[in-house]
């Protein structure tokens, strides 16, 4: 379930019938307990927090979560390095900080956890391979581009979260300042649509499921016109959308259903 996906928050649940765990935490507290609470999770079935990178809008509740509620924070040293220094955390991590190496695989509880490099502009960034039950997640939520490493990644994954932040147009018709734009579409900044789309349509394997895409702008993006974007060119390709895969746009503030899978 992704509870949020844009720039005002991020925050994605992954559970089995014993744990879960979240990836980012940047919506508030009791919106996260909210979401859970609906669907009779409780917190403390969370084994775990895995953060991407030290934005505002991936980690605005885990220092609550961590050292409050006493759920290990599980990020590279420097993501916590960035974490420590930044102002938007008033509950600083100490006994909950946990370090993953890149690309060295870690289990917790039913789930097998490997972060990966992905170029942004936070003070370092990665992706996640998370697998369980033998089902493959990959999550790209903020990316400048597809790097050779994270298309491994993704080429291993059942079920794909992966940004698709803004169309080409809108960014370039729209109100935000030139340097703005430039750090957007920049290789360190997000992923446009089109580049998405290709991405999807020259690297889809049969073992991909759903695509879920993540992390729309609510200035230059709209879910309707990303998920068109990437249906016309998987077309292109001789795949067909809601046939061969799955796709879905996520909510930019509001959770997505629970998506339950045997």
């Amino acid at each position: 379930m992704s509870l949020a996906s844009g720039s005002s928050g991020n925050c994605y649940y992954l559970g089995t019938d014993t744990c879960g765990i979240l990836v980012d935490a940047g919506i508030g507290i009791r919106t996260i307990k909210k979401a859970l609470k609906e669907h009779d999770i409780p917190m403390e079935s969370i084994w775990g927090v895995f953060v991407t990178h030290d934005h505002v809008d991936h980690i605005k509740a885990v220092g609550y979560l961590g050292e409050k509620l006493h759920i290990p924070i599980y990020a590279t040293m420097r993501v916590h390095e960035g974490m420590a220094r930044s102002y938007c955390m008033s509950e600083k991590l100490h006994s909950s900080i946990r370090y993953l190496e890149k690309e060295q695989p870690m289990t917790l509880g039913d789930f097998r956890v490997e972060s990966f490099e992905v170029p942004h502009d936070g003070t370092d960034n990665v992706g996640y391979r998370i697998e369980a039950d033998g089902k493959v997640f990959a999550f790209l939520t903020d990316l400048g581009e597809i790097t050779p490493t994270a298309a491994r990644y993704v080429a291993k994954a059942n079920y794909l979260i992966l940004e698709a932040n803004y169309d080409e147009e809108m960014l370039r018709a729209g109100a935000y300042p030139d340097f703005l734009k430039a750090r957007i579409a920049s290789v360190t900044g997000h992923l446009s649509n089109a580049a998405t789309a290709d991405f999807l349509a020259e690297n889809i394997t049969e073992h991909l499921r759903y695509v879920w895409l993540c992390h729309l702008s609510k200035d230059n993006n709209h879910p309707e016109l990303a998920c068109k974007t990437v249906e016309w060119k998987l077309r292109s390709k001789g795949v067909t959308v809601g046939k061969e895969v799955q796709l879905l746009a996520l909510k930019r503030n509001t959770p997505s259903e629970l998506y339950v899978f045997e």
